[in-house]
């Protein structure tokens, strides 16, 4: 998924391989990262109190978010949208089915007024029940205490995972929001926002090049394109112009893949969710992802 501890202890998902690959990107050693768990409703104040230095938590970028809070939004990495999860057994496919309804939701995010929004513009009745923690909803609508929860889709493939019958549970195909995921930082600081945006952006570039943990040095000592010797660093301007070392994306990519890697091996087919990339696609096969000029 995004962050959460495995059966050792060890952090792992999408987000935490953001953030390793970041300080692989910065100090050359992607173990030089702290994580710090934040739930929905505690991950923005910790973040404006100084907790954290850079907020990667499956976080939507909105207006209100990004000028009323003394953050910045730097820049979407992931494509989502608001739906509901439901008992297979219900026969429900439509999220109108869900008239009078209760709905697990979590405190602090956009799920709240998305699903009040939707019942309302539905003329439709539901009654929220509002948890602090995914493991908290979870465990209410496994019991019966809620008939279904609402929230983006990969978070729900997430919960849907850690339920006591998978199976069980069904993800509705309707989307009602747009939900693009991306870091936050503190406002004030232009030169740790640039670091970020182009970090990221880079991160779709080497994917786009077909550059891979494993072929980042070869295509570094081999390629003659002008583009990619700069975004690798043979070149050194673009680490200079962001006041870090020329071989910054190298071993970002060299400590956690591109973002195609990261995608896979967190979110895609072959994982434990097994989710499409559908918009998280590169822009040359019909998706979002598009990196902006390295240049």
């Amino acid at each position: 998924g995004f962050s959460m501890p495995d059966d050792r202890g060890e952090w792992r998902g999408l987000d935490v391989d953001f953030c390793r690959g970041l300080a692989a990107a910065l100090f050359g050693d992607p173990s030089k990262v702290q994580f710090v768990p934040l739930t929905p409703s505690t991950r923005f104040t910790a973040l404006t109190a100084g907790e954290v230095d850079v907020l990667f938590r499956n976080s939507t970028e909105t207006m209100l978010r990004d000028v009323t809070l003394g953050l910045r939004a730097v820049t979407p990495y992931f494509y989502d949208g608001h739906t509901f999860m439901v008992s297979a057994d219900s026969g429900v496919t439509k999220a109108a089915e869900l008239d009078g309804a209760t709905i697990c939701l979590l405190q602090g995010t956009t799920n709240e007024q998305i699903t009040a929004d939707f019942f309302r513009k539905s003329n439709l009745g539901f009654t929220p029940v509002v948890f602090e923690r995914s493991e908290q909803a979870r465990d209410a609508l496994d019991s019966g205490r809620c008939d279904s929860f609402g929230s983006d889709s990969g978070n729900l493939a997430a919960v849907r995972l850690s339920m006591r019958d998978p199976k069980a549970w069904s993800i509705l195909d309707e989307r009602f929001s747009k939900e693009p995921y991306g870091p936050y930082i503190r406002r004030g600081d232009d030169e740790w926002y640039d670091v970020i945006r182009w970090y990221v952006n880079a991160m779709f570039e080497a994917e786009e090049n077909g550059i891979t943990s494993e072929n980042v040095e070869q295509i570094r000592a081999t390629s003659a394109d002008v583009g990619v010797k700069r975004l690798l660093g043979v070149t050194p301007e673009l680490g200079e112009a962001l006041g870090i070392g020329p071989a910054w994306v190298v071993n970002a990519v060299k400590a956690v893949g591109n973002y195609g890697e990261m995608f896979e091996r967190h979110l895609g087919p072959n994982s434990k969710l097994g989710m499409s990339r559908s918009l998280n696609r590169q822009w040359t096969d019909g998706g979002l992802i598009y990196a902006l000029p390295m240049r």
